[in-house]
């Protein structure tokens, strides 16, 4: 009796089709569609109050600032992987670990305002439009990038982005001056000038915070302060490690950069502030590189393996947000693994794309140089040889 009946069991459980454990999981689970979190306090300085210290992130929003941190980080190791197969030369410079930065900077500001940044500019070309595919393919020179493949690593440019500047510090004083054209229409828009710790200590950074606040620019100046500058550590290069109070009589605070949501509630409140015609302000983001400086930099001489490896541990940017999701029920885990397969796919499709597109032709070496004038002659490298300027 009982074999017959285990028998009659087995025959109909093999007629069930059977569902993914996954899917079953993600269609049964009960979503929320916000959860509130708690942020570090900022450090203030010359402020009577900063940013809150806790905010509601929405699941719709949540799942936008992961996808967008796993792009820009699987972008920078294609990245990586074409340099060392020589499909890009060059300068390099790649911000994995820093997603938190360009993802929450983004999340903060308006379309509509503007940003400039330094040389490690991947992330930030990504957050404020541009597709990877037209980055990687400016990254290995080609036709499709989004300079048309004349500006490599360090010059690419969107709409209401700058670049990428290869002079360090340089940023600044040109940051300043998009700021002042903002004051000028009276449009209440706000620029972004982002540099780094070693940057820092250039002394147009220190003329730009002076015009800035004499003429009461909306300029957010924004210290990524990722411990080294170079192959420098903080401590080595600068009397005063504590950058957001650089600005001397400009107020500052200092935000922990690992932290997507912490570094979206303090560039809404610095934008606020500069909108207000308070003139501007200084933000401090600490965070971390995983690489080296630059593709030539191995980044192991001067800090340890242990040291990049706690931090992906203990403070990885895409890993906290994961938990915070996954923990309040925003997200499942499989969820998020689907979007990681979509990445993925995503940026291996522009990599082959960046590896196959044309290069410019010689033809092209004069175009673009101003974007609305009359063709005109430029004489080449030969001065028998000249070619047309196309706008």
């Amino acid at each position: 009796m009982r074999k017959m009946l285990a028998a009659a069991v087995s025959r109909v459980l093999s007629g069930v089709t059977q569902k993914p454990a996954s899917r079953v999981l993600v269609a049964s689970c009960n979503y929320s569609n916000d959860a509130m979190f708690a942020i570090k306090k900022c450090d203030l300085y010359r402020l009577e109050e900063g940013p809150p210290v806790t905010t509601v992130l929405t699941r719709e929003d949540g799942l936008k600032y992961y996808r967008m941190m796993q792009t820009v980080r699987r972008m920078e190791l294609k990245a990586d992987q074409l340099y060392k197969q020589k499909f890009i030369r060059g300068f390099c410079h790649l911000c994995d670990g820093q997603e938190a930065c360009s993802v929450g900077l983004e999340a903060g500001i308006n379309p509509t305002d503007h940003v400039i940044t330094s040389y490690r500019a991947h992330g930030l070309c990504y957050t404020r439009g541009l597709s990877v595919r037209s980055i990687l393919a400016e990254l290995t020179g080609r036709r499709g990038g989004c300079a048309k493949g004349k500006g490599g690593s360090m010059h690419m440019y969107v709409k209401n982005f700058y670049g990428g500047n290869g002079i360090v510090g340089a940023q600044g004083p040109l940051g300043a001056g998009i700021a002042l054209a903002c004051k000028y229409k009276g449009n209440k828009e706000v620029c972004l000038a982002l540099y780094g710790d070693g940057a820092a200590n250039q002394g147009q950074i220190a003329e730009a915070h002076n015009m800035a606040a004499l003429w009461k620019l909306p300029c957010v100046f924004i210290c990524e302060n990722n411990l080294y500058g170079m192959g420098t550590p903080v401590e080595r290069a600068s009397a005063s490690t504590d950058y957001y109070k650089r600005g001397n009589f400009i107020p500052g605070l200092r935000v922990d950069g690992m932290d997507v949501l912490g570094v979206r509630e303090a560039t809404k409140f610095v934008a606020d502030y500069c909108r207000s015609g308070k003139g501007p302000i200084v933000m401090e983001l600490q965070t971390y590189r995983y690489h080296g400086h630059s593709m030539s930099d191995p980044g192991i001489s001067y800090r340890t393996r242990e040291e990049v490896q706690n931090v992906r541990r203990e403070s990885d940017p895409i890993m906290l947000l994961k938990d915070r999701m996954v923990n309040s029920k925003l997200a499942t885990v499989e969820e998020l693994k689907d979007i990681d397969v979509e990445v993925r796919k995503e940026v291996e499709d522009a990599a082959q794309f960046a590896m196959t597109d044309p290069e410019p032709p010689l033809e092209e070496l004069a175009h673009h140089i101003y974007c609305n004038t009359p063709a005109f002659e430029v004489r080449g490298a030969n001065q028998w040889i000249k070619f047309k300027s196309l706008s």
